[in-house]
């Protein structure tokens, strides 16, 4: 598939997932209307302050260093879409994050990782596919399965917080 085949595959794709995921999210948030409002649980873990650390630090600060360095300043079309779609995606997760907290106040924000953080990962698994042909793409690739590894760390500290954040009674 030529570049240009690559690029509209991938916004194609985004485009299609934020549109799926924000009808179910809207058709889920309209069957659960009546539900009490929703808010984070206070305070929060302590060891949650490193984690969003960490995740700050390998998820956004990283990602964009490869954006701006690989893709910007060495001029690497794939490395630039595949960033760009990255952080599109992040930054409609947490769009959406806000919106459904602080607007709605709707329990339907605990269900936002679910649908967003296997997506971003596929992402990741899709940018190595797309740099795996280019020999001097190698930091990249690191960088794309360090993502990986960490959203699906993310994913799993999500479960653990579940009861908390639904104040399931036998784990608060």
């Amino acid at each position: 598939m030529s570049e240009f085949g690559t690029v509209q595959t991938i916004w194609l794709e985004n485009l299609s997932f934020f549109a799926g995921a924000t009808s179910f999210l809207v058709a889920v948030g309209w069957i659960w209307r009546n539900l009490e409002p929703f808010d984070l649980p206070s305070p929060l873990p302590n060891w949650f302050k490193v984690w969003f650390r960490i995740v700050q630090i390998f998820g956004v600060f990283l990602p964009l260093v490869a954006l701006i360095g690989g893709g910007v300043w060495r001029g690497n079309l794939n490395v630039l879409v595949i960033f760009l779609s990255y952080f599109l995606m992040l930054g409609l997760q947490i769009l959406t994050e806000i919106v459904s907290l602080r607007k709605f106040q709707t329990v339907i924000w605990v269900m936002i990782p679910y649908l967003y953080l296997p997506y971003r990962i596929w992402q990741l698994y899709e940018g190595l596919g797309i740099v795996s042909l280019e020999a001097d793409m190698f930091w990249v690739r690191i960088l794309l399965i360090s993502g990986i590894l960490l959203w699906m760390v993310n994913y799993l500290v999500n479960l653990i917080q579940l009861p908390q954040l639904l104040r399931w009674k036998s784990f608060t």
